[in-house]
């Protein structure tokens, strides 16, 4: 008897040690940290496996781990076919990853990232598992056999896919998972760039497109995690080697804002040419969808076969570019070549980044750009590589919209704190330039055309299309102008806001006093005796008829809790709004959805 019962407390003690974990892991901060290092971990791994799938899929199809090193050479175990086997590689590699797509992870087809922004949007950060299989093994066949397309689309979509079943398999609320599925994606841009402060703001900016502390905490803890695996195994030298930049003259800031014109406005034109090519091919194709790539392929060939440099990522060629080693047509013709190439692999159902291509499309553009500057004002313009550096980041900054991480990424490649001002300079004329010519970045594009606003729908906050009539709480037990601030402390102790209106004699609204502006005044011992109208303060009007949206809006933007709704065309305050309310209006809107 005795023995039976110490068997079933040795059997209920790992069991309320597991539900502790699970409860430390599910509910706690450090928890959530301990998640973003093994996320960060798996995605350090997962970028060295993917990384040498490539290498190794190159090195099939073409004889060489980097054909672009060599454009135009024939292959070495087909010296018979020439350069003509680069017509034949796209089209057997699509014959592979085709069918291995469409039938096991039709989310694995395309540039990967907007498939993640729709994950954590709309679907709480839940990613199929076999997605990162199926995209790695994709995406290296594809870029492997010459398909003009990045490598960092499908690291964010591997490392991404990785956070999400762990979140799935620890049972995490949704908050918690999408900041796992962000973690994963940092974790996979800094390993493959060895950039570990891009990853970051990458993941930060464009998947869960908000900064909080404890997100942004879990997100550079995964990152960090994942450029010390990557660089252990990879070493510590970045994946593109670039010249010292220099600034020659103060006078040269006006052409590079003139460089984020043009560069902006070509990253903005590359979104649209790989949309136009991608109906197009959606317009011709027939046949089945596994066959498309096999079919296209022999179609980005034959590109191939005219322009070889535009086989796979073309990491040589841009260092080529930048180096100096093209004329200014040639330069031209990669960048507008990139462009096709890529629409091309993208459009028959080729899987790999866009990421890559926006910056050899910049490298192009600005190489060509500081070239020319060059001949014509070689006083003023300083080395043409150095406009070809900052229209890397101007380019992608103008197709994607994220300043933040072009600006980061390019001082983590270069390592020169010189180089900051000019391309921030670039990279905000190019947003800028961007915002006018288009609603839509290269990555919502693709969300959009499929009915899916993100920037509205993380504006709403997923709050219901109500009023502020609807919802809002009694008012509040008001104070006057002439309360005296000793009085005022002690109802605003009271209040659960911690903020109260004020109305004047008349009982007009003159605005809001908050406990802490009253306790400072207090506590510094300079005023006895004062009153409450010495310290009003005003938050935006917010009236009966206002929709939800924008009354959270209103309160976010000032250092207030809550605030009086007023009578629509009055000044009589008729209820009360705060953060509460409208955080409870969103939670249940979340829950019953």
């Amino acid at each position: 008897m005795m023995m039976a019962e110490a068997a079933k407390r040795s059997i209920a003690l790992p069991v309320a040690v597991r539900g502790r974990i699970g409860i430390w892991l599910r509910e706690r901060g450090s928890g959530l940290m301990a998640l973003a290092l093994l996320v960060g971990l798996g995605s350090g791994l997962g970028a060295i496996a993917f990384r040498w799938l490539i290498t190794s899929a190159t090195e099939l199809f073409s004889g060489r781990p980097e054909y672009t090193a060599v454009p135009g050479a024939p292959h070495p175990w087909l010296p018979g076919l020439g350069i003509w086997f680069l017509v034949l590689v796209p089209a057997v590699a699509g014959l592979i990853y085709g069918p291995l797509v469409y039938w096991f992870a039709p989310e694995a087809k395309g540039h990967g990232v907007p498939e993640v922004m729709y994950a954590v949007s709309e679907r709480g950060g839940r990613i199929k598992p076999q997605v990162s299989l199926v995209k790695a093994l994709a995406s290296a066949l594809c870029i492997g056999g010459g398909g003009s397309v990045g490598r960092e689309g499908p690291i964010v979509q591997i490392g991404s896919a990785l956070g999400s079943t762990m979140g799935r398999g620890m049972r995490l609320t949704e908050r918690r998972m999408r900041v796992l599925v962000a973690c994963g994606a940092a974790g996979g841009i800094a390993a493959t760039f060895n950039a570990p402060m891009a990853g970051p703001f990458f993941a930060m900016e464009l998947i869960l497109r908000d900064f909080t502390v404890e997100s942004f905490g879990a997100v550079v803890l995964s990152s960090v995690t994942a450029s010390v695996i990557g660089r252990a195994v990879m070493g510590n030298e970045a994946f593109l080697s670039l010249p010292a930049f220099h600034l020659q003259n103060p006078t040269e800031f006006l052409l590079f804002a003139l460089l984020g014109v043009l560069v902006g406005a070509s990253g903005v034109l590359f979104s649209k040419v790989l949309y136009r090519v991608e109906d197009f091919c959606d317009r011709i194709w027939r046949g089945p969808e596994w066959l498309r790539p096999g079919v296209g392929g022999l179609f980005l060939g034959l590109l191939l076969l005219v322009l070889p440099q535009m086989y796979g990522v073309g990491y040589p060629v841009l260092g080529n570019a930048i180096n100096g080693n093209y004329a200014i047509w040639f330069l031209v013709v990669l960048l507008l070549g990139k462009m096709v190439a890529t629409s091309l692999t993208i459009g028959i159902g080729g899987s790999g980044g866009v990421f890559a291509p926006a910056l050899f499309i910049g490298g192009m553009g600005g190489t060509a750009f500081g070239l020319l500057a060059h001949g014509l004002v070689p006083e003023i313009a300083g080395s043409p590589g150095a406009y070809g550096l900052i229209g890397m980041g101007a380019a992608f900054a103008g197709s994607a919209r994220a300043p933040m991480t072009a600006v980061i990424i390019l001082f983590e490649l270069t390592g020169q704190y010189s180089i900051i001002l000019p391309l921030m300079l670039a990279v905000v004329v190019a947003t800028l330039i961007s915002r006018t010519l288009s609603r839509d970045t290269i990555y919502t594009t693709k969300l959009s055309r499929r009915g899916i606003d993100l920037d509205a729908r993380q504006r709403r906050g997923r709050l219901p299309d109500r009023t502020v009539a609807d919802v809002m709480d009694p008012l509040p037990e008001t104070l006057t102008t002439r309360t005296k601030l000793s009085e005022a402390a002690q109802r605003l102790a009271q209040s659960t806001d911690s903020v109260l209106p004020v109305l004047d004699d008349e009982g007009c609204y003159r605005g809001c006093v908050t406990a802490g502006a009253v306790a400072e005044v207090l506590g510094d011992g300079t005023v006895d005796n004062g009153e409450v109208g010495d310290l009003l303060e005003i938050p935006p009007a917010i009236a009966s008829g206002t929709k939800l949206v924008d009354a959270l809006d209103s309160l976010v933007s000032v250092e207030v809790t809550a605030a009086p709704v007023l009578e629509e065309q009055g000044t009589q305050p008729v209820g009360w709004i705060s953060h509460r309310t409208l955080l409870s209006c969103m939670g249940t809107t979340a829950n019953s959805g």
